[in-house]
């Protein structure tokens, strides 16, 4: 037996809610596109200004002075050598300066709402669901949204990219907080404390080593997502492998891959390293 139920508007909504936001916000959007693809072009000018061994030089020693291991820093040197080698340097660095963009505006973001949702029983209750519809929602989707707001190129993969990235900086912040030890809590009170003074000098250094692994889950997920934005024109490598996707080219593919898993595999032990630190 059928039943005849009407179907429920939710697409058509989206779309009356995505164009009436495009209509009367456009200009604003265009303010942005322009602004923060300035700000990208910028940074790629200025990664590749240095020549490619000074730069994997470079990156080599902040590896070491940071994780002070010795087999990571030559993973690094070999690795970016590798990459050189392949002929993908400048897509490389393309990649990590929309990592680094999209990572840095997540984190200006996902933080202050990651204390407040700590601090905020309403805010957490209210910040969680939209979260876990946030992490389950398929990563492609926020690649259509991002088109009609900013057009194809970088600056719709660096929104997709923060959307899709977020959750964890702002769970893990919020998990961190609220893990600090209510004894420690009620002596910095009994000392006279106020909210910010708990907050700056006792919940968020003992929280530190919650919020740098948020923030190492942030960027695994801002690269996974800019390599996905290849689709929308994000290029990098992320490009590379979209071109040979569509040219039938394996080998090329392949190297694309590799390429950013020792990227990955490179940010991945470096944001680790800083958290033991911080720790």
């Amino acid at each position: 037996m059928q039943f005849d139920i009407p179907k429920l508007p939710v697409g058509q909504s989206i779309e009356v809610i995505i164009d009436f936001l495009v209509e009367h916000f456009s200009v604003l959007t265009n303010v942005i596109s322009h602004i923060t693809e300035a700000g990208i072009n910028l940074l790629i000018k200025v990664m590749l200004l240095p020549p490619p061994w000074l730069f994997i030089i470079l990156i080599t020693g902040t590896t070491f002075a940071i994780s002070r291991k010795k087999g990571l820093s030559l993973f690094t040197l070999i690795g970016f050598l590798l990459i050189l080698n392949m002929g993908l340097w400048n897509a490389t660095i393309s990649t990590l300066a929309l990592v680094c963009v999209a990572t840095l505006i997540t984190i200006a973001i996902g933080f202050p709402l990651g204390i407040l949702a700590a601090l905020n029983d309403t805010a957490n209750k209210i910040t969680m669901p939209i979260l876990d519809f946030m992490q389950t929602m398929p990563a492609f989707v926020y690649l259509i949204p991002a088109i009609p707001f900013f057009g194809l190129g970088k600056v719709a993969a660096i929104f997709s990219t923060m959307i899709f990235a977020m959750p964890p900086s702002i769970r893990l912040t919020a998990l961190g907080i609220r893990q600090v030890p209510r004894d420690l809590i009620e002596a910095a009170d009994s000392f006279g404390s106020n909210k910010w003074q708990k907050l700056v000098k006792l919940q968020i250094p003992i929280a530190t080593p919650t919020i740098m692994a948020g923030i190492n889950q942030t960027i695994m997920l801002a690269l996974s997502m800019v390599v996905i934005a290849a689709m929308i024109g994000a290029k990098g490598l992320g490009g590379e492998v979209w071109k040979a996707i569509q040219r039938l080219q394996p080998g090329k593919g392949f190297e694309a891959g590799l390429s950013i898993v020792i990227v990955a595999i490179v940010l991945d032990r470096l944001m680790q390293s800083l958290g033991h630190t911080r720790k």
